[in-house]
C-alpha cells in the first residue's frame, strides 16, 4: 500500500510559512538544494525541476501530489495551472468549482476517503505538498513525515499542523544534518 508522506520545510519553532503564506525566509542554501535534487527531485515544481536540471531524473519517491488551495494559489497567480506536471495532481478545495487545468483534479468532498482510495492504488507514495490545515485534516491518513528543519525561528506563521488536540505518535527513523545547519528528520507513523 502506498504511503501519504508529508514532506515539508519547517522552522525550529514549528512553522511552515510566514503568516501571509510566504516561505522565502527559509535559508535554502546549496547543500539544501543538492539534497532536494538528489533525494526528492519529485517534490520540486516542474518549472523549478527544469531550472535545476532535475527534469531528466525519474521520480524516485512520488507519482501523485495533494495540496490545499492556499498552497496551489501562488502557482495560479504566476500563471502556472499545473505546477507538478510530473505527478498526478490533486487540489483540495470546497470553494473551487472546476479545475483550471485538466491535469489537476479538485477534491471537494470526502477528502480522507479519496486519499484512502489513492493509497490503495498501485504506485509510488503520495506527496502531501501542504499546507498546515490540510495536513491537520489528513493527520489520521499521514504515514510518514520528512521535515527539513531549518535553523531559523519565525515567531509566528502557519504551523506544521492546524488541527484539534490529537496526539499522534510517530517514530523517528532518520536524521541527516546538512552543512548549513538544516536537519532532515524522517518519521514513520507508529
Amino acid at each position: 500500500m502506498r504511503k501519504l508522506v508529508y514532506y515539508i520545510g519547517m522552522t525550529i519553532d514549528g512553522f511552515i510559512a510566514a503568516p501571509d503564506g510566504s516561505a522565502d525566509f527559509f535559508p535554502v542554501t546549496q547543500d539544501v538544494l543538492d539534497f532536494i535534487v538528489e533525494d526528492f527531485p519529485d517534490t520540486l515544481p516542474t518549472h523549478v525541476r527544469e531550472q535545476l536540471g532535475a527534469h531528466v531524473v525519474p521520480n524516485p519517491n512520488f507519482d501523485a501530489g495533494v495540496q490545499g488551495l492556499a498552497t496551489y494559489e501562488p502557482a495560479l497567480r504566476a500563471g502556472i495551472t499545473s505546477p507538478y506536471a510530473h505527478l498526478r495532481q490533486y487540489v483540495v478545495s470546497t470553494s473551487t468549482g472546476e479545475s483550471p487545468d485538466p491535469a489537476v483534479e479538485i477534491i471537494s468532498t470526502d477528502v480522507a476517503g479519496r486519499i484512502r482510495k489513492l493509497k490503495a492504488e498501485d504506485g509510488k507514495d503520495i506527496y502531501l505538498v501542504g499546507g498546515g490545515r490540510l495536513a491537520g485534516s489528513l493527520l489520521p491518513e499521514i504515514d510518514a513525515l520528512v521535515i527539513k528543519l531549518y535553523p531559523v525561528v519565525a515567531g509566528a506563521g502557519i504551523p506544521l499542523f492546524t488541527t484539534d488536540f490529537s496526539p499522534t505518535p510517530f517514530t523517528l527513523t532518520g536524521t541527516r544534518p546538512l552543512q548549513n545547519g538544516t536537519v532532515i528528520l524522517t518519521y514513520d507513523r507508529k
